[in-house]
């Protein structure tokens, strides 16, 4: 999802720093980026899981664009319920990454964007992290913590120029989820990218995708708990 975001911001011309822990890979993003229409498409290392090189690493980014306008994370880990309960150490590296560091980075983020006058700070969370669900206790929980820490910083800060966007994805055919079993309304990356750079541009501060998550999700949170118990999903 976040390449296809990236190509979408490359073809209109907009600079794209790429982060990620794989500098071949951001290298080979980087070169079709730039052959899209990217401004500059600079590579630069950072991991989620090393949260003191945060600061320097949207520095490097800030000098290599010449300026922040927008923040994209879509970063994260994600392992299934039963994997997570057979590894405490697995999951507590999940909780780790998918929240705290997350937070982490969006606070580096927040603190550089607003020194700037204000910007775009768009956030990846989950579906999963709408209710309790018996498939996705301890990531959905990571998510339900990212969620409502991305409301508050947009109810805090919207007025002094911080646009915070919180990403709801549900299910999409990524490599993520390559080995699951899709559902009838699975997402593809390029139509949820439409639908997230169009919630950046209009600073719309909660976006699904794919749409139909929307009311799907609606259904579900107003499901009593007993219901809850006795379903799957």
């Amino acid at each position: 999802m976040g390449r296809a975001l990236a190509r979408r911001m490359a073809a209109r011309g907009d600079g794209v720093a790429l982060l990620g822990r794989d500098l071949v890979a951001l290298e080979d993003a980087a070169r079709d980026l730039e052959i899209r229409g990217a401004a500059r498409a600079p590579s630069i290392l950072c991991d989620l899981e090393a949260p003191e090189t945060f600061e320097r690493v949207l520095a490097e980014a800030e000098r290599a664009l010449g300026r922040l306008d927008a923040v994209v994370v879509t970063a994260g880990l994600f392992a299934t319920q039963d994997e997570l309960e057979a590894d405490a150490a697995l999951a507590e590296r999940l909780l780790t990454v998918d929240f705290t560091n997350t937070v982490l980075f969006c606070e580096a983020a927040r603190k550089r964007l607003l020194a700037a006058g204000g910007g775009k700070l768009c956030v990846f969370s989950s579906v999963a992290g709408e209710r309790g669900r018996k498939p996705v206790v301890i990531y959905g929980a990571s998510k339900a913590g990212l969620t409502a820490y991305l409301e508050g910083l947009d109810h805090k800060h919207r007025a002094d120029g911080l646009e915070v966007i919180t990403v709801k994805p549900g299910f999409v055919k990524t490599t993520m989820t390559a080995d699951l079993k899709p559902p009838p309304f699975a997402g593809e990356p390029e139509a949820v990218a439409a639908r997230v750079l169009d919630a950046i541009d209009r600073g719309r501060p909660v976006v699904y995708a794919p749409l139909a998550w929307r009311p799907i999700m609606a259904v579900i949170r107003a499901l009593p708990r007993f219901v809850m118990r006795r379903v799957g999903f």
